[in-house]
């Protein structure tokens, strides 16, 4: 088997892995993005739960609408829907930049086995992993922000009552 991987055309594995100063320099080189992949995972944590809290809490309003004891909590569904949609997008973006954050550690990895130069394919997966990246931290700052916003609508519904509120121009944010 080893013999086989030696001989195979484009790779001297054998030959290229013996170096271990070679190994240690991609290991090196990886680190950066495994740090990013640990804060990636971290952030998704935090998402997660959102997307968990906010799935949970609509299932808890209809199986109280269901029972009949809903009452005003139905109001919530749209904000809530809307909150879902988003941390939802957030979530896979999120893991979809994971995924090409691997991809480059991998190309790192295969690039210290052959001779084929991987930087432009590296250098370009890194864009796309900070491209997801943004665009999921992006739909998480849009749920916050949706969140927040009806935070505020129903504290100024409990202080002024409904009727107040459609006068108040305030209420932009």
């Amino acid at each position: 088997m080893i013999e086989l991987l030696a001989v195979l055309p484009g790779l001297e594995l054998i030959e290229r892995t013996s170096s271990t100063v070679r190994v240690q320099h991609v290991v090196q080189l990886s680190l950066a993005p495994a740090f990013l992949l640990a804060g990636i995972g971290a952030v998704m944590n935090v998402m997660t739960n959102r997307l968990l809290w906010v799935a949970n809490k609509i299932e808890r309003i209809l199986a109280a609408d269901e029972r009949d004891e809903a009452g005003d909590q139905l109001k919530e569904i749209p904000a809530l829907e809307a909150r879902r949609i988003l941390a939802q997008r957030a979530v896979m973006l999120s893991t979809a930049a994971a995924f090409t954050i691997s991809i480059v550690i991998l190309l790192l990895f295969i690039s210290a086995f052959v001779y084929t130069p991987l930087g432009t394919l590296v250098a370009l997966t890194w864009v796309i992993t900070m491209g997801l990246l943004m665009a999921g931290l992006a739909y998480f700052l849009l749920e916050t922000r949706t969140a927040a916003r009806r935070n505020l609508e129903r504290m100024k519904e409990r202080q002024f009552g409904p009727e107040d509120l459609a006068d108040d121009d305030s209420s932009q944010i």
